[in-house]
């Protein structure tokens, strides 16, 4: 199944193309939001990082039917990916949802929303259980993101990130939760 174009009332949310990858290398090569991000992505960020990233893991995953990879555009400009969120069905141990927003686009509810519109595809039309999300402890905006969008709090896990922590916050979210939180009835 394709990823589908998801709007909301203040973005869209659109499949992830290689002509996303000067916005996003634009935009994601910042320590600040790197440094709360596991330790596999290459720091310091190469120059064709973001091609890479779409051309060679994205979009192959995707073709698989492992990944769905939206990009954050904000219906007020500007017209370009401000940031990125996933899902990936083989999530495993360390989460399989995961998010980032460029700085100067945080603490709008920018990405609240997005996670929102995300999982309500997720769980009502892809019909998925539950989502195993993770951070780091030292990123409260994160754990803050989780907590507004029906995320239980778990327990502890260890996942190196940039910074050098490797305490991580484990959470899930659950359809059922989930449906109850947007007050909507689950079809068998």
């Amino acid at each position: 199944m394709k990823t589908p174009l998801l709007e909301t009332e203040r973005l869209l949310l659109r499949p992830i193309t290689v002509e996303d990858s000067p916005a996003i290398q634009k935009y994601f090569n910042d320590w600040e939001i790197i440094k709360n991000l596991a330790a596999v992505i290459p720091w310091p960020y190469p120059d064709d990082g973001a091609y890479d990233f779409i051309k060679n893991t994205c979009l192959p995953e995707i073709e698989r039917g492992n990944f769905k990879v939206w990009v954050i555009v904000p219906k007020a400009g500007p017209d370009e990916a401000i940031g990125v969120v996933h899902y990936r069905a083989d999530g495993g141990n360390d989460g399989n949802r995961g998010f980032w927003l460029a700085r100067e686009f945080q603490k709008r509810g920018y990405m609240t929303e997005a996670i929102t519109a995300m999982q309500d595809y997720l769980f009502f039309d892809l019909k998925v259980d539950k989502i195993i999300v993770c951070n780091s402890i030292k990123n409260p905006q994160s754990r803050r993101i989780k907590e507004k969008t029906g995320a239980v709090f778990l327990g502890h896990c260890e996942i190196m990130h940039h910074s050098g922590d490797s305490l991580s916050e484990k959470w899930e979210v659950r359809c059922e939760n989930w449906s109850k939180i947007r007050n909507k009835k689950l079809s068998s």
